[in-house]
């Protein structure tokens, strides 16, 4: 069982991780934001890549965010965890405070975010954005950590990398909306798209842009980020070594009646690059 863990580079450091090794892969869709470093956790294989690069050089829209999740699929990766910074859009989820959200509003437009493109179609279930087996797990292991975990909110993912005008933000909390971050999208999509079981964990770092006198800045940010590391990391071990070694949820059948172009009809270039994601289909 292997479980890939995509996140921040000081969160992984911080990990207990033992007999480490990188491993590169090659993807369909170019290379990944860096080679993955796999090795044991709690006696449970973990691989982890850091979502922007090992030196933070990919902006939330430049994350390969397709090479990222199909190198994981490649290595044998079935389910994912994940860790994001956001900001909050409620006053009573101040900064430090871990939010695992249960659903997903797309705010990006420059972004592929489905691997079926060039002559193949396919409409996947993505009304439950995060696998409900994984998020109650993560929401499980709460008491892991001191820091305030809130189990479930509605994660708002802008394109970036600016943070928002002060309309914006007051729109997003008109609308009820938890945390604002840059990166669940199209993570989430494409995890869903590769049958794989995908939550997160967020670490709120700012009150965004609506609060009175507030603005938000990369300092606050960073150290709020830096801040959170230990809690997230508390919760992430606690989570991989109590991790059921069964998945219990339909992330693994996602595809399954899902693809709308006759097998026929795709283009085998097309065929040839998704067949890992749904060779079984065709």
């Amino acid at each position: 069982m292997t479980v890939g863990f995509i996140g921040g580079s000081g969160i992984y450091e911080s990990l207990d991780i033992e007999d480490v090794r990188e491993e590169r892969v090659e993807t369909p869709y170019g290379e990944p934001s860096a080679p993955i470093t796999i090795g044991t956790l709690a006696g449970t294989e973990i691989a982890f890549l850091p979502r922007h690069g090992r030196n933070h050089q990919y902006s939330p829209t430049e994350v390969p965010y397709r090479a990222n999740i199909h190198a994981l699929k490649q290595i044998g990766v079935e389910r994912i965890l994940s860790s994001n910074a956001v900001g909050s859009l409620r006053e009573d989820l101040p900064p430090q405070t871990l939010v695992i959200p249960d659903q997903v509003f797309d705010r990006t437009s420059h972004r592929c975010s489905s691997f079926f493109e060039d002559g193949v179609v396919a409409h996947t279930s993505f009304a439950e954005p995060y696998c409900p087996h994984v998020a109650s797990h993560l929401a499980a292991c709460a008491d892991a950590t001191d820091a305030t975990v809130v189990d479930e909110g509605t994660y708002v993912c802008i394109e970036g990398p600016q943070f928002s005008t002060r309309a914006e933000s007051e729109f997003y909390r008109a609308n009820n909306w938890d945390v604002i971050g840059m990166t669940a999208i199209p993570e989430a999509k494409l995890a869903r798209e590769a049958e794989l079981c995908y939550a997160t964990v967020t670490g709120v770092t700012d009150y965004d842009v609506w609060k009175q006198d507030a603005e938000v800045t990369l300092e606050e940010v960073l150290g709020n980020a830096a801040a959170n590391e230990q809690s997230i990391k508390q919760l992430i071990e606690r989570a991989i070594e109590t991790l059921p070694d069964e998945r219990d949820c339909d992330c693994g059948q996602t595809l399954e009646g899902a693809i709308n172009t006759p097998s026929d009809a795709i283009p085998d270039e097309t065929r040839e690059r998704i067949d890992l994601l749904a060779g079984e289909y065709l």
